[in-house]
């Protein structure tokens, strides 16, 4: 099958980037620049003192491999270390530095994320290095930033500064940027709750037996032509994953949605497609088994099957990795719906499943899960929520974030304490709703 040709001009690619790192509060009006390398060896970067808010393709500076600047704009002041770098490595073509505020905690206690925290980030981000405080814009933070590189670092903090990533193009730099920052926030919130527990060398770099794998690729099929129905549930796929990401119940490189489409066949988000630009083309159908062809689904697709084959009710799936839920997924702390009505009537008893299950067959998760108690927190990754539709599995979602951000804040305020309801509001909660 022939490489698909990249046509976006580093101008958009980098002015798209930088919009999402600051629509997300990821840097500053004045912080933070990108840069690609080129087929040729130019580089793109952003200009320095202008607005990240209202970047403009045209405010792109167009470096030549001889020196020369091309641009209504000087290029950033960082532009030393952007060279060091892509010197140093490579096969860099693309980088993201910034100031987002986790990661920068990190670099003023002099630390890095322990990226073992998921299996994810360990394998999107690799081992974090880090580089010593030098004058910003200097040939000496350069000379740092481009050591740790070269000694094989993809994601680099920077000493009372911010960080670097570096990747084969700037999506990836960018997926890594995004990821190192969701795990920063994650360890920082886990860490009100608790230890913070950490996966071994080994657990953080296996593969889910469910993921895609060239070796043994699962059996595949032409689909028919998409019927009505199968139309509207890849239309609320794509839209519920993009309000996950806008509401950072996702990140860019993770989580999985699906929908059940009959009683053989559910649709599901694709493996690793950027969750902010999924269209209903990307969105892949399984039927007894067999994918849809040319297309890779989540790693979680075993694992989605086994669930509806077990739980004809449940007609909706969502694996994500909302901070708040998943810093309860690092720690010993128990999640308790039983602090909120709403959240009680809404996601019962959460409960907590050990670090293996989900990379399993599917079967034992499958035996596990109910839509009577439909949240399930699987230790050090993340959260599975079963519904009884899309916008079911998406609310509870929602009001799980919720719930783990007001208990987190709870525990803060009060001193690691908070007041749970009675049993016998817990009855009455029961008889009122119908919950028993």
């Amino acid at each position: 099958m022939s490489r698909q040709r990249d046509l976006v001009h580093p101008r958009d690619e980098i002015m798209r980037a930088m919009e999402r790192i600051y629509r997300y509060r990821m840097t500053t009006t004045s912080g933070g620049n990108l840069s690609i390398r080129d087929e040729v060896g130019d580089l793109w970067i952003t200009p320095a003192r202008v607005d990240k808010g209202s970047l403009r393709r045209e405010d792109i500076v167009h470096v030549r491999a001889d020196g020369t600047v091309d641009g209504p704009h000087p290029p950033s002041s960082e532009l030393p270390f952007h060279r060091a770098i892509y010197e140093a490595r490579p096969d860099a073509r693309g980088i993201v530095h910034a100031h987002p505020v986790a990661l920068v905690a990190f670099s003023i206690c002099q630390r890095t994320p322990d990226t073992r925290l998921l299996p994810q980030a360990r394998q999107i981000c690799g081992a974090a290095g880090f580089a010593p405080y030098a004058l910003p814009g200097s040939k000496a933070l350069g000379a740092n930033i481009a050591q740790t590189f070269a000694a094989g670092s993809d994601c680099v903090v920077l000493e009372n500064h911010g960080v670097v990533t570096a990747g084969s193009n700037l999506q990836e730099a960018f997926e890594r940027f995004e990821t190192l920052e969701f795990t920063a926030k994650t360890i920082i919130k886990a860490s009100l709750l608790g230890e913070v527990r950490y996966l071994d060398d080994e657990q953080a770099g296996r593969r889910p037996e469910a993921s895609p794998s060239a070796d043994s690729p699962a059996p595949s099929f032409q689909p028919g032509p998409a019927t009505s129905r199968e139309k509207e549930l890849r239309r609320q796929l794509c839209e519920f994953v993009r309000r996950s990401y806008q509401q950072r119940l996702m990140i860019s490189t993770e989580g999985a949605f699906s929908a059940r489409l009959d009683e053989d066949s559910f649709l599901i988000t694709p493996h690793r497609v950027d969750r902010n630009i999924l269209d209903p083309d990307a969105i892949v159908l399984v039927h007894k088994g067999a994918t849809e062809a040319g297309k890779t689904p989540s790693s979680a697709v075993r694992n989605h099957e086994a669930i509806y084959q077990g739980h004809p009710k449940i007609h909706s799936i969502v694996n994500a990795y909302p901070v708040n839920a998943t810093a309860f997924s690092a720690t010993a702390t128990t999640l308790d719906p039983r602090t909120i009505p709403e959240s009680y009537i809404f996601l019962r008893d959460v409960r907590r499943i050990p670090y293996g299950i989900p990379q399993g067959d599917g079967r034992e998760l499958a035996g596990l899960t109910s839509l009577r108690d439909p949240v399930l927190i699987f230790e050090n990754d993340g959260v599975q929520v079963c519904g009884s539709s899309v916008l079911d599995a998406f609310d509870r979602l929602e009001v799980l974030e919720s719930t783990a951000e007001a208990m987190i804040n709870g525990f803060a305020l009060n001193k690691g304490t908070i007041h749970r309801m009675p049993d016998a509001v817990i009855s009455e909660l029961n008889q009122a709703f119908g919950l028993d």
